[in-house]
């Protein structure tokens, strides 16, 4: 973590935020040394494909689906000199544009220099509000990706008596049909970025991020974060909701009654698919 400057030092919410991040730390690294015997395992290409490099500030982040990711590009952007404001970036532009390299992209030499000299920092969010969003933005509104190839799957092998309009379209997933498909060891199709482990996207157990972010606290956190990496003074960073904006963000009520309509054991297999990040980000169980 990038040591706090001397005038920060004097300035109780620098320096107690960096005691959180402190906190943070040291609560992953107990939990990966509890449970994790892969901290001597090589870095490979496929453990950093999801981290987006900034070279210009020197900075590695880890994108964690629906915890700001869309948001922290357009941070990116703006650093490295692709774009002058944040607002002027489209959502398509920020998810599909390749404006930004990602780290398995550098050999073996580039990846290892910058795991080792740059910045790294990701950002989580509640693991259980977390899915619930995933399953808001891409089951409760048209998409011509998750429909088709998730939803089809889940209505025919979860849903007694589909309708014909059901198999074809495969909309109209309910939560309790993708919980069931969660947490099916035989999954009639395969897991995707927006509800797997952090665990498994950013493997904190092998890299040793230097900041962790959460979504809960987003804007404290990532100021203070733009703060360290001496970011110009006028990026601060976007407050608005990427996608969906007249719709109200997933909150913890919101999540409850998602969760309400499984089943006590339904709930209790959730919990346990998260447990690792529960456990390593300390957050408390639901």
């Amino acid at each position: 973590l990038p040591t706090l400057k001397s005038e920060d030092r004097k300035n109780n919410k620098w320096e107690s935020l960096y005691q959180i991040q402190r906190e943070r730390k040291r609560i992953m690294r107990e939990t990966c040394s509890k449970y994790k015997s892969n901290n001597r395992r090589i870095i490979t290409p496929y453990h950093v494909s999801r981290i987006f490099v900034e070279d210009k500030y020197r900075v590695l982040y880890c994108e964690v689906p629906k915890a700001g990711c869309s948001n922290w590009k357009r941070v990116l952007m703006v650093l490295n000199g692709l774009a002058s404001s944040t607002k002027d970036i489209q959502h398509n532009t920020v998810h599909y544009g390749n404006y930004l390299k990602r780290l398995d992209g550098f050999d073996h030499k580039g990846i290892y220099h910058r795991l080792n000299t740059y910045t790294k920092m990701l950002f989580v969010r509640e693991p259980f509000e977390k899915l619930v969003s995933a399953f808001r933005d891409k089951f409760e509104h048209p998409n011509n990706y998750y429909h088709p190839v998730f939803g089809k799957a889940i209505i025919s092998r979860y849903r007694v008596n589909a309708t014909k309009e059901a198999l074809r379209t495969g909309s109209g997933v309910k939560f309790k049909e993708f919980i069931q498909y969660l947490l099916d060891v035989h999954r009639p199709v395969g897991m995707d970025i927006h509800w797997d482990h952090v665990n498994r996207l950013c493997s904190p157990c092998l890299i040793d991020y230097d900041f962790v972010g959460k979504f809960e606290s987003m804007e404290e956190d990532a100021n203070f974060f733009l703060h360290l990496i001496g970011a110009p003074q006028n990026l601060t960073f976007p407050k608005f909701k990427d996608r969906h904006s007249n719709e109200e963000r997933t909150t913890t009520k919101i999540t409850q009654q998602y969760f309400a309509e499984l089943s006590p054991s339904q709930r209790q297999r959730s919990y346990d698919f998260y447990y690792m990040d529960y456990l390593m980000f300390n957050y408390s169980k639901p």
